[in-house]
C-alpha cells in the first residue's frame, strides 16, 4: 500500500467510525462515574492492542489534556510475572481472566482491545469480567465477531488492514479520554455532573445507561 492509499483508507475509516461517537461520548460519561465512584477500569490486548490498553490506562492514572486526580486504570499485560506465572500454569488463554478475576470488582470496567475481534484470551477476559459482575466492553476491527459476540457492548472499526484499525483505535481512546475528562472536570459541551462516590448509585447508573443506549 502506498502512503497516500494508508491515507486515503484511513481518512475513509475515520470518516465511516465518526457514527460511533455518540456510543463513545457514553462510554466515557459511564467510566467518569465508575472511576469517580471508587471504581476501576481494566483493559486487555494483544500485541500493538496490549500498547494501546496501556495508553488508555496511562492517560487516566496520569492525565489526558486536563489536569485532575488519578484514577484506577490497570492494563493486564504489564506485570510479567503474573502473566507468565499463569500462562504456565493455566495456559495462554487464561492470561487475563484470571487477572479479571483477581482485580475486576463489581461494577468496574474491562475494555477489551482486539483488531480480529478473534483473540481467544481476550475473549476468555471478557467472559471472566461478565463473572465478577464487571461491564466488559469491546473495541475491534470489522464486526460482526466474537468478541464483540460475548461483551455487553462493542464498537466495531469497519476497515480493511489491521494497521488502519489500530490507528482508529488510538482516536478512539482519545475520544474516550476527553469524554471522561467533560463529565470530571466539566470540560466541553453537555459535561455532566460529577460522580457521588457512593459505589451502589456507581453501578446503578452505568446499568442505567447502558440499557438507554442499546
Amino acid at each position: 500500500m502506498t502512503a497516500d492509499a494508508h491515507l486515503t483508507a484511513l481518512e475513509e475509516a475515520l470518516r465511516r467510525f465518526q457514527a460511533q461517537t455518540p456510543r463513545l461520548e457514553s462510554w466515557g460519561r459511564r467510566l467518569a462515574t465508575v472511576l469517580e465512584g471508587g471504581g476501576r477500569l481494566l483493559a486487555c490486548g494483544n500485541g500493538g492492542s496490549a500498547e494501546q490498553a496501556q495508553h488508555l490506562t496511562a492517560e487516566l492514572v496520569g492525565r489526558y489534556q486536563t489536569e485532575r486526580r488519578p484514577f484506577a486504570a490497570i492494563p493486564l499485560h504489564t506485570d510479567i510475572s503474573a502473566l507468565t506465572a499463569i500462562g504456565n500454569d493455566y495456559g495462554t488463554e487464561e492470561m487475563f481472566a484470571r487477572q479479571v478475576r483477581a482485580h475486576g470488582r463489581p461494577g468496574d470496567v474491562l475494555i477489551c482491545l482486539s483488531t480480529s475481534g478473534s483473540s481467544r484470551n481476550v475473549i476468555a477476559a471478557a467472559k471472566a469480567a461478565t463473572e465478577v459482575g464487571a461491564h466488559a466492553w469491546a473495541l475491534t476491527g470489522p464486526g460482526p465477531n466474537l468478541l464483540a459476540g460475548v461483551c455487553a457492548e462493542a464498537i466495531t472499526v469497519e476497515a480493511p488492514s489491521t494497521a488502519t484499525v489500530q490507528e482508529v483505535h488510538l482516536a478512539a481512546i482519545h475520544m474516550l479520554c476527553a469524554a471522561v475528562d467533560a463529565v470530571v472536570c466539566g470540560t466541553g459541551d453537555g459535561a455532566m455532573a460529577r460522580g457521588t462516590g457512593d459505589g451502589a448509585r456507581r453501578v446503578m447508573d452505568v446499568g442505567r445507561e447502558a440499557e438507554e443506549t442499546v
